[in-house]
């Protein structure tokens, strides 16, 4: 392994206020999520109610999944999913679901919606602060030749890093903290979906460029980082 990426994962903390970061220099703090723009398509997620395995039980069960049935999911489900995996806690957009370094939260949860009841094929991004799904393109997988990626699943979760949110606070050990957070993030829907008789299957290999072009992404500020679809096994 080269030193540039074996740094990456063991980064000193050494004198942590000499890092000289952003938020020391009094830089202003990013926000921790997209902001809505008057034009965005916005969709409502409904309210959730089911029975669930107790914790220990779906950390017991939980695998990858790859084979899923043919049904639909339906709206109640993917808010369910949507919420407990980076959802807000408590009126305070820093009170996640999911733990993040210093609450930065530099991940973005975005859905890719196959076979949702009510919910048009196409992107989404979930927007936190509303629980609400934000329209990005009524584009397909298919006509962007993505292929083999969702494993005939109804949703893909689809994980992005914004990276200055975590840089502005922790400087050289950003990287680090980013990865971490996406595996908080995704051992979360693991856990949910096992609890309702979904599966998920988390998804690190794909053409990085293919998918950052579809999503709409620019490939440096924001980025997919890590994904994982999800069915009814």
């Amino acid at each position: 392994m080269d030193k540039f990426r074996a740094y990456a994962m063991k980064p000193s903390w050494l004198n942590f206020q000499e890092f000289d970061t952003p938020q020391q220099q009094g830089e202003d703090k990013p926000p921790a999520f997209i902001p809505l723009k008057a034009d965005d398509v916005v969709i409502d997620l409904p309210d959730f109610d089911f029975e669930y395995l107790d914790t220990y039980e779906a950390i017991r069960t939980r695998s990858s999944v790859r084979k899923y049935k043919e049904d639909h999911m339906t709206m109640e489900v993917l808010s369910y999913f949507l919420k407990a995996t980076l959802g807000m806690r408590e009126d305070d957009i820093r009170f996640r679901m999911s733990p993040s370094g210093g609450a930065r939260h530099a991940i973005e949860t975005y859905i890719y919606a196959d076979r949702i009841e009510g919910l048009e094929e196409g992107l989404y991004r979930y927007h936190v602060p509303t629980h609400q799904l934000v329209l990005i393109h009524n584009e397909t997988m298919a006509s962007h030749h993505i292929k083999g990626f969702m494993f005939n699943a109804p949703c893909c979760f689809m994980w992005t890093a914004v990276p200055y949110r975590m840089y502005w606070r922790y400087k050289h050990c950003a990287e680090k903290i980013i990865l971490l957070d996406a595996g908080h993030v995704c051992q979360n829907l693991y856990l949910v979906a096992e609890s309702i008789g979904y599966g998920a299957c988390a998804v690190g290999a794909y053409d990085q460029d293919k998918m950052d072009n579809f999503m709409k992404l620019d490939g440096e500020k924001e980025f997919l980082i890590y994904a994982a679809p999800v069915g009814l096994k």
